[in-house]
């Protein structure tokens, strides 16, 4: 089990502060916030309400029979106001008040925020409290919640917004795996909270896909559009694009092509894609070799959808036909390497970044990025505020990497018009003999196995 230990730290942090204090945690619906929220009020004492899809009339009972129920009596006002006058901690302690997913109140009825902001202000509740919003449509709080809320939005005193976990925790969480199979697992379900939850580290990385995945009524079929759906409408379309970009559509021009959609169609739904993380616009690092690099990019993002559209979804009448074995061993299996190697590239981005961050980096790395150009890659290089750099080279699949992939690297550096203070190469197999005399005869260039990972 993975704990948001930063996020408890930060809450907790708030909690002691003086005053008091509105904090937004917003989260997909996958980030299990409610596993946080519960953890942090498990000492505390506190009021829960979990939001609903219904009208505004209907939303504003449900509370004021939750109140009633909680401290057991009776309201006799029909009001917001009313609701939060007689909560209580019952001692002089801080109360905790959580609404959860509170947009599908705020959207309904915006007179419920002008009681949060009296409850905040002590109209309401003379005692210190702490108002947590939550929220699990996170391009509604990206797009829409300054809309709704306009100015009284700067009265949110602090946003936690839940990011997937880093591959460093989804190491931990499964303590059994080698690196290798850690960088599977990462690559097929990212950080997802609820997703790391359920795989299981005690079976392979075949046995959990099979079970999860490729089952048909495996926990986790089917869940990539619905996802999806949750956010977005027209999910045919949708599905197209990503389907479109998982098989290596990558340029707008290219999507065109494939999908005949507008161009002007494709961009608006891009752009709902990669409000809520599903795909991105992918930006060369900025060098000197503008000229050479490629532009205008998007790749799905969110790992599990990726792995979807790429193995699932233009098979799906094999996938019910076959046993999830043999659709394994058929459609996934031999590909799956070749599909890792961007997650690998950031498992190893992640990597320089602790090293950056304990200071066994040669130069302070504020910057991070990847140069895509137009005949190479450089796959990390890092920069600081003096425009200095390092780079590196990242080999998932091969067998190994080569003296010739340094050089094929040199090229490219030289592409993008940069040089580099160390160069790391990252091989998740072996090195040449080539490649490992020049670690011994170069100070500059750095060679990093599975082992140092």
């Amino acid at each position: 089990m993975v704990s948001r230990t930063g996020e408890l730290k930060a809450l907790q942090n708030i909690y002691e502060s003086t005053g008091n204090q509105i904090v937004l945690i917003s989260g997909n619906s996958r980030s299990e916030k409610e596993r946080l929220i519960f953890s942090f009020c498990r000492d505390k004492k506190y009021f829960y309400y979990r939001g609903r899809n219904a009208s505004a009339e209907e939303q504003l009972t449900q509370l004021k029979r939750e109140v009633e129920e909680n401290y057991q009596i009776k309201l006799m006002k029909n009001s917001y106001d009313e609701c939060f006058t007689r909560i209580k901690s019952g001692d002089a302690s801080k109360l905790v008040v959580v609404i959860d997913e509170f947009q599908t109140i705020v959207k309904k009825d915006r007179s419920f925020f002008d009681s949060i902001l009296n409850l905040k202000n002590k109209r309401l509740y003379p005692g210190p409290v702490m108002i947590v919003l939550m929220n699990s449509s996170v391009a509604w709080t990206r797009q829409s919640m300054d809309d709704v809320l306009g100015t009284d939005s700067a009265a949110i005193d602090h946003i936690i917004e839940l990011q997937e976990f880093s591959f460093l925790e989804v190491v931990r969480a499964f303590p059994e795996y080698s690196v290798a199979d850690a960088v599977s697992v990462y690559g097929i379900i990212g950080g997802c909270s609820a997703y790391v939850t359920r795989w299981n580290g005690k079976k392979s990385i075949k046995e959990n896909v099979c079970s999860l995945i490729l089952n048909p009524y495996g926990p986790f079929h089917g869940e990539a559009e619905k996802f999806i759906s949750e956010e977005l409408r027209e999910l045919s379309v949708y599905d197209t694009i990503l389907y479109a970009m998982a098989i290596g559509n990558e340029k707008l021009n290219d999507l065109y092509q494939f999908t005949g959609y507008s161009r002007a169609k494709i961009s608006v739904y891009l752009k709902n894609l990669a409000a809520f993380d599903v795909i991105e616009k992918v930006v060369s690092f900025e060098t000197g070799g503008w000229d050479n690099a490629k532009k205008g990019i998007y790749r799905i993002k969110n790992p599990f959808i990726h792995f979807w559209f790429k193995f699932i979804y233009g098979n799906q009448s094999a996938l019910w036909s076959m046993a999830p074995e043999e659709f394994y061993d058929t459609y996934i299996s031999e590909k799956l390497n070749e599909y890792l190697t961007p997650y690998f590239v950031k498992v190893c981005t992640e990597y320089l970044g602790l090293l950056n961050r304990v200071g066994q980096t040669p130069i302070k790395i504020l910057q991070m990025g990847t140069w895509i150009g137009k005949e190479g890659t450089i796959d990390i290089i890092g920069q600081d505020n003096e425009r200095e750099c390092v780079v590196g080279i990242c080999n998932w699949s091969k067998e190994m990497l080569t003296f010739d992939d340094y050089q094929n690297l040199l090229y490219n550096m030289k592409q993008a018009r940069i040089h580099a203070k160390v160069t790391y190469l990252f091989s998740a197999t072996a090195f040449d003999e080539r490649l490992t005399e020049l670690e011994k005869e170069e100070p500059t260039v750095v060679l990093v196995d599975m082992k140092e990972l």
